[in-house]
């Protein structure tokens, strides 16, 4: 029984993608500030910034950044501390985090322009 719980915890593998390339494009975003976030932020046996063989922070271009977790890891955490960094950079009202997917978020702008419209037509 014991070397099914160890094939278990093998198991438990997350990997997370945050797709930050739209606002990294208007030059709005910074990558290596955000990966240096998550590294100092992320939180592994209750203490931050030690986070280990455990969890891996890695920044792919000037696009994604890849959270990859051999412990159990929620995605929703992942969404606390993107917005927690949008808000210290006061990019907070002007971005928002989108489940792009199943292991995916994304950062979008808010459609502020369509809104507008809608009250111009009224």
């Amino acid at each position: 029984m014991p070397k099914a719980a160890t094939g278990k915890a093998a198991a438990t593998k997350h990997k997370f993608v945050i797709d930050y390339s739209k606002p990294a494009s208007d030059g709005v975003f910074d990558g290596a500030d955000f990966e240096k976030f998550l590294h100092d932020r992320i939180k592994v046996d209750g203490k931050a910034g030690q986070l280990g063989e455990s969890v891996k922070v890695t920044r792919d271009g000037n696009t994604k950044i890849t959270v990859t977790s051999n412990i159990p890891f929620s995605k929703r955490y992942l969404k606390y501390l993107t917005k927690k960094f949008l808000k210290k950079n006061s990019l907070r009202d002007w971005i928002r985090v989108v489940a792009s997917g199943k292991d995916n978020y994304q950062l979008r702008f808010y459609n502020i322009a369509g809104a507008g419209e809608d009250e111009d037509e009224e």
